[in-house]
C-alpha cells in the first residue's frame, strides 16, 4: 500500500492551498484568519499560515477553535403534538390572526353543539338560526349574515377540514403580511364569496370558511405574483404550481356535492384582485412583517 505524500508534498493538498493563499490579498487573508471559526478549519489555518509567512502575525496566533457540537435532546411525539396545538390555537407574536380566526371557528361550533345542534348533520334551519349567508334574510334586512356565515360549519370534518386549510395558508402568509393585513383580507374575501353566492344562486343557506379560505390562496397568488415573497425563481414556481394545483383541485372537487363553488370563486377573485393588491400598501418586496 502507498503512504500519503508529507504535507507540504508537491501536488498534496496542503502545498496547493499554500500557493492559492499566497495570491490571496493581506485584507482578504485577515478577513479569513479573523472570521475562521466561520470556515472549515483548513481555512482559517491555511490564512494564518500566509500571514505568519509573510510577517503580518505573530507566531503565536492561531484561528479560533469552532465552539463544540451542543447536543439538543430529541423531542418526543406528544411533546411535538402539544407544541402543534399550541401554534394552532394560541396566539403568539409571530401569529396572532390566524389562530384567533381558527378559534373563533371552533367556540362557534362548541356552542352551535352545546345548544344541541348535531355535531355530524345540523339541519338547514339549525344554521340559519346561528347565522347562515341564506337569501331570503341576507338581502332582506340582514346583511351581518356576510360575516356571521364564515364561521358556522356544518359538521365538524367541515370544520377541521377548513380550519386545518386555514392553518397552513396562515404559516405561509401572516408572517409576510402581518396579522392586521390577514385579518382584513380573510373578511373582505369571505364578503366577496358571500355576495358571489348571493349573486350566483337563486336561493342558498351557506355556511363555512370556505370563501375566505379561497381568498387567502388568491392572497397567496397576488403576494408570488408581485414577487413579495423572499424566494429564489426554481422555488418561486414550485410554490405558484403548488397553490394552482390546490386552487383547482378544491373547484374541481366542488362540482359534486353540496358545495358552493360560488363563494369560493368569488372569495378568490377578491383576494387575487383586490383585497390582496390593496393590503400590498406599506409592504415592500420581500419583506417580512412580524406581529406588533
Amino acid at each position: 500500500m502507498e503512504s500519503s505524500p508529507p504535507d507540504h508534498a508537491p501536488g498534496s493538498t496542503a502545498a496547493l492551498a499554500a500557493q492559492l493563499f499566497a495570491q490571496k490579498p493581506e485584507a482578504e487573508l485577515l478577513y479569513l484568519a479573523q472570521n475562521a471559526i466561520r470556515y472549515p478549519p483548513a481555512v482559517g489555518a491555511a490564512a494564518v499560515a500566509e500571514l505568519n509567512r509573510r510577517g503580518l502575525l505573530p507566531d503565536t496566533a492561531r484561528p479560533a477553535p469552532p465552539p463544540p457540537p451542543t447536543e439538543t435532546e430529541s423531542e418526543t411525539w406528544p411533546q411535538l403534538l402539544g407544541q402543534l396545538l399550541r401554534g394552532l390555537l394560541i396566539p403568539s407574536r409571530r401569529f396572532l390572526a390566524t389562530p384567533l380566526l381558527i378559534d373563533a371557528c371552533l367556540l362557534v361550533f362548541g356552542l352551535m353543539v352545546l345548544s344541541g345542534v348535531s355535531a355530524s348533520d345540523p339541519t338547514a334551519s339549525q344554521l340559519v338560526r346561528w347565522g347562515s349567508n341564506i337569501t331570503d334574510f341576507t338581502l332582506h334586512g340582514q346583511p351581518w349574515r356576510l360575516l356571521t356565515y364564515m364561521f358556522v360549519h356544518a359538521g365538524l370534518s367541515h370544520l377541521l377540514l377548513n380550519i386545518l386549510s386555514l392553518w397552513l395558508l396562515g404559516l405561509l402568509i401572516e408572517d409576510r403580511v402581518g396579522p392586521l393585513r390577514l385579518l382584513l383580507v380573510y373578511l373582505a374575501c369571505g364578503v366577496g364569496g358571500g355576495l358571489a353566492s348571493l349573486w350566483w344562486n337563486a336561493n342558498i343557506n351557506s355556511v363555512g370558511a370556505s370563501g375566505a379560505i379561497f381568498g387567502l390562496y388568491g392572497l397567496l397568488l397576488a403576494l408570488l405574483l408581485g414577487k413579495k415573497l423572499v424566494l429564489d425563481k426554481s422555488d418561486r414556481r414550485a410554490m405558484l404550481g403548488l397553490v394552482l394545483y390546490l386552487v383547482l383541485s378544491n373547484l374541481l372537487s366542488g362540482l359534486t356535492g353540496n358545495i358552493d363553488n360560488a363563494a369560493h370563486l368569488g372569495g378568490l377573485v377578491t383576494g387575487l384582485f383586490i383585497a390582496g393588491p390593496l393590503a400590498f400598501i406599506g409592504l415592500k418586496g420581500g419583506e417580512h412583517v412580524g406581529a406588533a
